[in-house]
């Protein structure tokens, strides 16, 4: 792995997104890298303050609506050209969500995890609330804090890295493109085909759970409103 390809999705919810994009571009990384922000048809007026911020902070900025006209959510479509990126430059693939803050060593300390595992497929940060507590997706990593294990369930992309070396055994064009998110296949594919994923609660990261896709707040708030939306609309295909 010689260097890292930085990647946040995005659309809309701004003002978390320049606060993690903050954050990345703060990291202390030693090893070469890019950071892309892929802005999946945020609005008019969202799309011109990331190209401000682009420009002001550095990072390179890819809106999607240039690439396609396939609707939001476009994260198959993210996945598979960072992925063919990243295996062109011997890259890991690490995706940071936008509803969620690094600490200044999160990234190089993924970097160095996964490599130095075996067979690692997927190098996960354990997301946090603000104060420090392990929050959703991870609860089920509560009482393991200050650990590195193999995650035998599913990593979240909420943090974390993909080697090359799974980038090169699994081939994102074989995904299912009737769905929206791909974390949990692409973990169940990297464990069939042999490799680990390891989840480093050693090494947290602040998430405001949904804060990229606030209607999923109805989950908590609304549960039945929540599932009305998701199989009468066919929102959020996992």
């Amino acid at each position: 792995m010689k260097c890292l390809h930085i990647i946040t999705p995005v659309k809309d919810s701004i003002d978390f997104t320049l606060e993690t994009v903050q954050a990345i571009v703060n990291s202390e990384l030693k090893v070469p890298f890019t950071y892309t922000v892929y802005n999946d048809f945020s609005t008019e007026e969202n799309t011109r303050r990331l190209e401000k911020a682009s420009r002001e902070m550095g990072f390179r900025l890819v809106n999607l609506s240039d690439l396609t006209d396939h609707p939001s959510p476009n994260y198959l479509l993210v996945l598979q050209k960072t992925q063919e990126e990243a295996i062109a430059a011997d890259a890991g693939l690490l995706i940071v969500e936008s509803d969620v803050v690094v600490k200044k060593d999160t990234l190089q300390a993924l970097y160095d995890g996964a490599s130095s595992y075996e067979k690692c497929a997927i190098a996960a940060a354990v997301t946090t609330d603000e104060q420090g507590v392990i929050n959703y997706p991870y609860l089920h990593a509560l009482g393991k804090e200050g650990q590195v294990y193999a995650e035998k369930k599913h990593c979240s992309f909420c943090c974390s890295l993909l080697t090359p070396e799974f980038l090169r055994a699994f081939d994102f064009h074989n995904l299912d493109a009737s769905k929206n998110w791909f974390d949990v296949t692409i973990s169940h594919e990297a464990l069939k085909l042999g490799f680990r994923n390891y989840l480093f609660t050693t090494l947290p990261v602040w998430h405001r759970p949904h804060g990229s896709r606030p209607w999923k707040q109805l989950k908590y708030k609304n549960p039945l409103k929540y599932y009305w939306l998701k199989f009468t609309k066919g929102l959020d295909k996992i």
